[in-house]
């Protein structure tokens, strides 16, 4: 049984909700901006708590629904989980105590693997958590059975990345050491099951070769919040300019500067919540 309600009042006025780890799920904010440019996104960034992906299943459960509740009482319309481990552990917990619609990031990339022509030899680049859920071997397995399948965590990717170190010879290594299997396999799709991991495309790309098809759920989730949203009657029709507000639980000058060098996108408004 849900324990928050729609809020009152138009609901295809209200926010959406994005939450992540830390500057990951920034991606994804991106990707809704550019797709729903009326809608109005409240994002949580838990830059106290991140990475969560070296964290028990338990306790990605717990960020997740004290995440939700923040975000929630708000009054979205639609939360978006934009964080892999969080989506692979935590999406049918949240879907089963919250009565608004939520989307995770893995379905809607796996769904864009389906439709690419080449998925015989896939990998999975992830945090800890997401590869040890085993949420895109099992979900890929059932689509296509014939798929070889190469999970490989990447615990590094994400600490890189929080630190701005996207381009960083020490980044290159890192994904020459994680990605050398890959390559030596002849992988022809890689999923980046993480929603840090676009911002390290070009270093991806470098260790991979340009061959190789890179899949990332940002956009994918940004076209499955549209379909949401269209079905239940939930798209913005407002002619007001949207807004962009930035939470985060800790180090808000941080998170400003970084979403300023890997985004080109606008935020208005920036507040370290604290709540934890």
């Amino acid at each position: 049984m849900a324990i928050l309600q729609h809020p009152p009042g138009n609901m295809s006025e209200k926010s959406i909700g994005i939450f992540d780890s830390g500057i990951g799920g920034l991606t994804v904010l991106k990707a809704v901006r550019e797709l729903l440019p009326k809608e109005n996104i409240i994002y949580f960034g838990d830059t106290a708590r991140v990475p969560y992906g070296n964290k028990s299943p338990k306790t990605i459960i717990r960020y997740a629904i004290e995440n939700s509740i923040f975000l929630i009482d708000k009054e979205i319309k639609l939360l978006i989980i934009a964080c892999n481990t969080a989506s692979a552990y935590a999406l049918d917990t949240l879907q089963r105590l919250f009565n608004i619609p939520i989307i995770g990031v893995i379905t809607p990339c796996i769904e864009r693997v389906l439709h690419t022509s080449h998925n015989d030899k896939i990998a999975i680049l992830g945090t800890k958590g997401t590869i040890s859920s085993e949420a895109y071997q099992q979900e890929l397995k059932k689509k296509i059975p014939l798929a070889s399948l190469y999970p490989i965590p990447c615990p590094l990717f994400v600490p890189l990345v929080e630190e701005y170190m996207v381009n960083h010879p020490i980044t290159l290594l890192t994904a020459k050491h994680y990605l050398q299997p890959l390559k030596d396999n002849d992988v022809n799709t890689v999923i980046l099951g993480c929603t840090h991991y676009p911002w390290l495309t070009e270093v991806l790309t470098d260790a991979l070769g340009d061959n190789t098809l890179v899949i990332d759920s940002a956009s994918s989730c940004a076209y499955a919040a549209k379909t949401v949203l269209q079905e239940q009657q939930l798209l913005s029709t407002a002619n007001t300019p949207p807004t962009t507000t930035c939470y985060v639980s800790d180090d808000t000058d941080s998170f400003k500067r970084h979403a300023l060098k890997l985004l080109d996108i606008n935020i208005d408004s920036y507040f370290c919540c604290g709540y934890i």
